[in-house]
Formats: structure tokens, sequence, C-alpha cells
């Protein structure tokens, strides 16, 4: 077995990213707030072809070095916004027919694992704050909430870690 060179791994150029289909899910970051994260969330919705990233509140938002270190140029290709409000963002997005997902530990919180998605239904999934969480009222306005499945002593995964479990499996399970 031998590892690839990077010129064979079959990469597109930023304009075909922009025009390829995407996968029919939208990241809300919800007041994240290290810039390391917020660049390795890019990096990954690059790799699932994610359609969009809505960074909230406090959330950074590109051109910034810090986050370019882990986003690696995934800022010119995935689509984004910033929005001051989260809670606004996720009326909206229900109001045009997107199911907003919490990714939070709550009750009758839906086991990744278990959660099954809908054929032509879009996604929004929503990240939350380092210590503190997603904000409860988006909790609230949520259409459920998925809890990654932990088994350790900590129960508690880094945001990045989190977006990549839940984007893979996601995206596993809409193609």
């Amino acid at each position: 077995m031998r590892k690839l060179r990077n010129s064979e791994l079959g990469r597109i150029s930023i304009n075909e990213f922009k025009e390829a289909p995407k996968t029919p899910i939208i990241v809300v970051l919800d007041n994240i707030r290290s810039l390391n994260n917020v660049g390795s969330v890019f990096r990954t919705s690059d790799a699932f072809l994610i359609e969009k990233i809505y960074l909230c509140g406090i959330t950074a938002t590109p051109p910034n070095k810090e986050i370019h270190k882990t986003a690696l140029g995934s800022t010119d290709s995935v689509a984004w916004e910033h929005t001051e409000d989260t809670i606004t963002l996720v009326e909206k997005l229900k109001s045009e027919g997107v199911k907003v997902l919490s990714i939070e530990q709550a009750e009758n919180s839906t086991m990744l694992d278990k959660f099954t998605t809908e054929e032509n239904q879009k996604y929004a999934v929503v990240f939350g704050n380092e210590v503190k969480g997603v904000q409860q009222e988006v909790v609230s306005a949520s259409d459920t909430c998925i809890e990654i499945p932990q088994l350790g002593t900590k129960h508690s995964l880094n945001i990045s870690v989190s977006c990549g479990v839940v984007l893979w499996d996601l995206f596993c399970k809409m193609k």
C-alpha cells in the first residue's frame, strides 16, 4: 500500500465546488469562541459539500488569520453568512421548511445513531458555545435535539469534533 500524493486526490477547484450539487445541510454556529474551531468547521463543511455555514452572535468571521490556520482556504469555497441572532435565524430557516437539529444533550434527545433522515429534506445543525452549549431558547425552538452517544467519563466533545462526527453521519445517511 502506498500513500497518495496530493495530485492524485481528485480535488476540485473552488469554482467547481461552488457549482457542485450540495449536501442539503446548513451548519449554524451559535456563539463559538474559538477561531480554530470555526476554521475546523469550515474545513469539515468543505469535505462534505455542505450548503452553507451561518456564523451567529460572537462567532468570528473570515477573513481572519486564526480561522485560516485550520480552515486552509475553505472559507473561500463554503458559502457563509454572519447573523447577530441565532433564534431569529432558526425561525427563518424553519419557515423555509428546513428541519432544525440542535446538537445538544437534552431531555428526549435522539441519539445520533438512532436518527434517520428524510428524503428531500434540508437540515440545519446547530452547534453551541464551547462552555454553555446551544442556547436554551434555540434548543426549545429546534425540531429536535441530536445527541452523540458517549460512554466515557467526560460526556463532552470539542465542537469541531462534534461537527465532524455529526456531518459525517448525516452525509452517510443522506447519500
